[in-house]
C-alpha cells in the first residue's frame, strides 16, 4: 500500500460535479493498493497515519497526532500511486492490485479509521474525481 497524505484546512471531492465527501481540518489521503498487500499492511498504515505527529500544538510545533488534533480524514482511491515510470514514457501499473482487491482493501482501510473513532469521508472508487 502506498499513501500520500496532506494536512488540509478543508478538502472535498466531487464526482460528476456533485460533492461526495467533504472535511474541515484533517488529512487528505490518496491511497493506492498493490498486488502483494496484506491485511497487516492496512493495520500498519492506519496506525502510522493516525499516530503521526504532524499537527501543530498551541506553541506552533508539529507535535499532535490526528487524534489529539481532532482531525477528520478524506480518503481517495488512487491506483496511479502504484505507477512505475522508470522505463519509457508510459507508466506501468502492473504492481497495482486488481480492482476487486483494490476496492476491498480501500474499504477496509476506511472502515479501520472509522472503527478508531475518526470522522472519515471518501471519494468514489473507480470514478473520475475532482479533489
Amino acid at each position: 500500500m502506498r499513501a500520500v497524505i496532506q494536512r488540509v484546512k478543508a478538502a472535498s471531492v466531487k464526482v460528476e460535479g456533485r460533492i461526495v465527501g467533504r472535511i474541515s481540518k484533517g488529512l487528505l489521503i490518496f491511497l493506492g493498493v498493490a498486488k502483494g498487500d496484506t491485511p497487516e499492511d492496512i493495520d500498519f498504515l492506519t496506525r502510522k497515519i493516525v499516530q503521526l505527529r504532524i499537527f501543530e500544538d498551541e506553541n506552533g510545533k508539529m507535535n499532535l497526532s490526528a487524534e489529539e488534533a481532532g482531525a477528520s480524514f478524506l480518503v481517495v482511491s488512487q491506483f496511479t500511486l502504484m505507477g512505475d515510470c522508470r522505463k519509457g514514457r508510459r507508466p506501468s501499473f502492473d504492481k497495482a492490485a486488481d480492482p476487486r482487491k483494490g476496492r476491498q482493501y480501500y474499504e477496509k482501510f476506511v472502515e479501520t479509521l472509522k472503527e478508531a473513532g475518526f470522522d472519515v469521508q471518501t471519494g468514489q472508487f473507480q470514478a473520475m474525481m475532482d479533489v
